[in-house]
């Protein structure tokens, strides 16, 4: 098969949506397929892409004459588009509102080459620009649902968010994210992390990993972690993640709180630094989220237990198995945190079942053969 991924942007640094639409390409190369990234230059990591290129990933790129926000303009891809299209079997949208949707569907339709949507977690106009969105929906979105011939769902809420959008329920089809397991066979020694942060053997670490964005909850975090450490001395909040416009904010609220020495903030981490955050972290906490971060993953692979709340999409798989499910409130979560880090068992308990279950469910080589029936289902149709 020949395959189209698109995408507006693609910067690792971006997070979700670039790493799966990456491991999936990585995996279909691998099936024997070929595949293109279709995307803009905006944040464009050209290093990265060369690594792409030297594994048989073809990635074409075109200039983003303007943006506002992430609704990036790239009117020379039409060209492209018109030129090319039509060579390729089944195209895969990695995101909802952007503008490369709007002129790739338009070319998917005029050459009849099926498209797929996946909205990484964006179906319903929440956060922030709910104005823009729903202009949006109304100009191109409910089109787009309408006119795809698959809609990739990555939890039962964001399943029932396509409905709620008026799309058809026979279009949509739940398939989580993944990650390649064997990339943590060989895991980095505990204590290195530690030893270059300064941080005790004692200490207990509570890790947040992830953009610093305000739709994140992090304030609730922070306030939650303040009252834990008036009752345990011995707790260390490492945040980790690039700022997306909410690192003052974060700053501001450390200093009021007076907790300055008991939070790190390291910025953005990648590859082995990031998975040696991971592995001496006792907790990993994201309060707010929407889809199916990878980072629930990962923190899986690396036996660390989890703890979100209520305020992110159905992940049923967490609560009682590998970590908690909490109310969104500082005091149900500081009692979640407190009582994994006090009792080991249980921690350990949680780390093990989540190693089994990115084993058994949520491996990248297992999801790509299903997605791989999903494209030949809808070419063949």
């Amino acid at each position: 098969m020949n395959i189209l991924y698109v995408l507006p942007y693609f910067n690792p640094k971006r997070g979700g949506d670039v790493n799966v639409c990456t491991n999936l390409a990585r995996g279909f190369v691998a099936l024997g397929h070929n595949v293109t990234i279709l995307t803009t230059d905006f944040e464009l990591d050209k290093q990265y892409i060369q690594s792409l290129r030297s594994s048989g990933i073809e990635v074409s790129y075109f200039k983003c004459s303007f943006h506002v926000g992430l609704f990036l303009y790239s009117p020379n891809m039409k060209k492209w588009l018109e030129n090319n299209i039509k060579n390729f079997d089944v195209v895969h949208l990695h995101t909802f509102r952007a503008y490369q949707n709007n002129i790739v569907t338009y070319y998917s339709k005029k050459f009849n080459v099926p498209y797929i949507l996946q909205a990484h977690g964006s179906v319903l106009p929440f956060f922030q620009k709910q104005g823009l969105k729903r202009i949006y929906d109304h100009v191109w979105g409910y089109k787009i649902l309408d006119d795809s011939s698959k809609l990739i769902a990555l939890t039962q809420t964001e399943y029932e968010q396509y409905k709620e959008m008026g799309a058809e329920e026979s279009k949509i089809e739940i398939l989580p994210n993944g990650i390649d397991i064997r990339e943590y066979q060989d895991i980095p020694e505990r204590g290195e992390f530690r030893n270059k942060h300064s941080i005790k053997d004692y200490e207990k670490i509570i890790l947040y990993l992830g953009r610093l964005n305000g739709s994140k909850g992090i304030e609730l975090l922070i306030n939650a972690f303040y009252k834990l450490s008036t009752e345990l001395t011995n707790v260390k909040l490492v945040i980790v993640g690039p700022d997306d416009g909410f690192l003052s904010y974060i700053k501001n609220l450390i200093n009021d709180l007076e907790i300055r020495d008991k939070v790190l903030l390291t910025g953005p981490l990648y590859h082995k630094d990031k998975m040696e955050a991971y592995v001496d972290a006792d907790v990993f906490v994201t309060p707010r989220f929407s889809g199916f971060p990878v980072t629930f993953l990962e923190s899986c692979a690396c036996k660390l237990p989890i703890i979100t709340t209520k305020n992110g999409d159905d992940l049923n798989w967490i609560d009682g198995n590998v970590g908690f499910v909490t109310e969104y409130n500082e005091n149900s979560l500081k009692k979640a945190m407190l009582k994994l880090l006090l009792d080991d068992s249980l921690n350990e308990k949680f780390g093990l079942n989540g190693l089994k279950l990115i084993e058994s469910k949520f491996n990248w080589e297992d999801i790509i053969k299903d997605l791989e029936r999903l494209y030949k289902q809808i070419i063949y149709k």
